[in-house]
């Protein structure tokens, strides 16, 4: 049985994860924080295995004080780094190799896809940087290697499971003008680039975001479409930014990203518009 590893296992992505692949026979096996406190250990655990799924990180959605950022760098950097250390002392390398980052890493002034060099120079997009770095040194070693650069991703859990309570309460609306970019992802979709990623033996960046990215008004208005609720209320993004300081960047300032690597592989997405995401989910 082919044994996949996931660090982030307990997450709505690790955990929907873990569920896909289990279903579909393979064995799962979750990277815990006592594995990679022990790179000895860590290294035993990944010997021999088909492939390694890497999605530690704290909550990217919070207030950044300085320590909060620290925390989301180490949490990130140092699983990274503590994976390919132990991948390199395994007698039987893994497979594949997929580390996550995140659309952040890119500027907000156009479409982009994987081919472009121009990355925000904030603290999210410096952070993906560093993220991606570290995953690419297991190139050295013979592994197939790939970034997994999200959307929001969109399931029953996760993102949508904490916007959908005040649309439900006809309390919803659009953050600000509504007129930042919001790329995006359906679980189901992620789950599947997952899979023919791996089987594939594809290796490099992709963009795991819909085919069609949208606006936060054009997610508003799916909301209240699907949900027969009223979207009148916008969000002041001041009050944001009240509440989550610079971690407001991450709801007030999105990316158009559209996946051309994995269209161009042969992946087909099932969920491509914001309208037909939201209607499968509520």
């Amino acid at each position: 049985m082919k044994k996949i590893l996931i660090s982030g296992a307990s997450g709505f992505v690790g955990s929907s994860l873990n569920e896909f692949f289990s279903n579909d026979g393979y064995e799962v096996v979750a990277i815990k924080r006592d594995h990679l406190n022990d790179i000895d250990k860590l290294s035993s655990l990944l010997n021999g295995s088909y492939a390694v799924i890497n999605l530690a990180g704290a909550n990217i959605i919070n207030r950044w004080s300085e320590s909060y950022k620290n925390l989301l760098y180490s949490s990130r950097i140092n699983t990274t780094k503590a994976l390919v250390t132990a991948m390199e002392k395994c007698e039987i390398k893994p497979k594949a190799f997929i580390s996550t980052s995140a659309v952040g890493i890119y500027k907000n002034d156009k479409v982009y896809d994987e081919t472009t060099s121009e990355f925000s120079k904030d603290f999210l997009g410096n952070l993906c940087k560093d993220w991606e770095n570290e995953a690419l040194k297991a190139q050295k070693l013979d592994v197939q290697v790939s970034i997994f650069r999200f959307g929001i991703v969109m399931g029953k859990g996760g993102a949508l499971s904490k916007m959908i309570t005040p649309f439900k309460l006809g309390l919803g609306g659009t953050i600000g003008d509504g007129k930042q970019a919001f790329s995006f992802v359906h679980i189901n979709d992620l789950l599947h680039a997952y899979k023919f990623v791996i089987d594939t033996a594809l290796c490099g960046v992709f963009n795991i975001t819909a085919p069609v990215p949208t606006t936060n008004l054009g997610l508003t208005k799916a909301l209240g479409k699907y949900l027969h609720r009223p979207t009148l209320l916008p969000i002041p993004q001041f009050v944001l930014n009240l509440v989550l300081s610079e971690g407001a960047k991450v709801l007030t300032d999105g990316q158009q990203v559209v996946p051309n690597h994995l269209e161009k592989s042969g992946f087909v997405f099932q969920y491509k518009t914001i309208e037909k995401t939201i209607e499968s989910l509520v």
